[in-house]
This record gives C-alpha cells, sequence and structure tokens, in this order.
C-alpha cells in the first residue's frame, strides 16, 4: 500500500460531496487544506470529532483553511450528517476506499477479536502549493482538532 509522504505534493482527486457534487483537491490551491478520515457517520467518535472540527472551523477559516472530512459513506448518508450536526464544512465521499488508499488510512482493523478492513482515524495538514506538511495518524478525538489547530498557526 503506497501512502503520501510528509513534503511530497499531494495527488490531485476527485469525489462526490452531497447533491452529488464532485469536488476536487486543486479546487483549493492558494489556501491551507486540513483533511480528516473518520470510519462512519452517525457513529459516537466521528460524530464528537467531526463536531470538534465544527466548533473550531471558524478560527480554521480566519487563517485561509479549508476543512474536509472524508469517508466511505454516500454522499446522502453525508448530508444527513452534516445537517444533523450542522456541519459547515464539505464532507466527501470515498466509497472505493481509493482516497484513502493513497492516503494510507485504510488499513486492517481489528474489534472483538474479528479482523476488518476499515478507515484509521487521521488528519493531514496541506499548504498552499498542494504539499503535505504534517499528518495525525490513530488520532484520538480528545484534543486533536486543537492539536492541528496549533500546527496550522505554525506554519
Amino acid at each position: 500500500m503506497s501512502s503520501i509522504e510528509v513534503g511530497q505534493i499531494v495527488p490531485d482527486f476527485t469525489l462526490q460531496a452531497g447533491g452529488g457534487k464532485g469536488v476536487s483537491l486543486k479546487q483549493f490551491r492558494g489556501r491551507k487544506v486540513v483533511i480528516y478520515f473518520y470510519p462512519k457517520d452517525m457513529t459516537p467518535t466521528c460524530t464528537e470529532e467531526s463536531c470538534h472540527f465544527r466548533d473550531y472551523n471558524d478560527q480554521f477559516r480566519q487563517l485561509n483553511v479549508e476543512v474536509i472530512g472524508i469517508s466511505p459513506d454516500d454522499p446522502k448518508s453525508h448530508e444527513k450528517f452534516a445537517a444533523k450536526h450542522e456541519l459547515p464544512f464539505l464532507l466527501l465521499s470515498d466509497p472505493d476506499h481509493a482516497v484513502c488508499e493513497q492516503f494510507g488510512v485504510w488499513t486492517l482493523k481489528k474489534m472483538y477479536g474479528k479482523e476488518y478492513m476499515g478507515v484509521e482515524r487521521s488528519t493531514f495538514l496541506i499548504d498552499e502549493e498542494g504539499r503535505l506538511v504534517k499528518e495525525w495518524r490513530k488520532v484520538k478525538v480528545k484534543g486533536h482538532v486543537e492539536q492541528v489547530l496549533e500546527a496550522v498557526k505554525a506554519l
């Protein structure tokens, strides 16, 4: 499994947002981008993480940062999730895991003794030129968004 490394330009990708709208990474050139990968809409930890990004979204915007969430859920699920929790940023659908694999977050997971493939909660910070400048893997939600915001401020 190949994975983008810090310092590399992130290859462009296009995924669907709500309403079937295609969104490409290249649309955000000239802005910093925070991409957070999460396993599933409406689950407790994913909801907590998304709501933390929501609560800090104005601070990210003031720093010219676009926050984007990506999971394998379909666009309709994302629309419901965003509406229910008033998420003001894009949620993109990666049903075939292509972008998850590109970032190396589609991994073997274990729960209750069973193994399965799924999204490893991870966040990536991309600069204005499209270069990966920082990554957080196996994210624990508590305090994470604050760490990301501090990293953005340090750039």
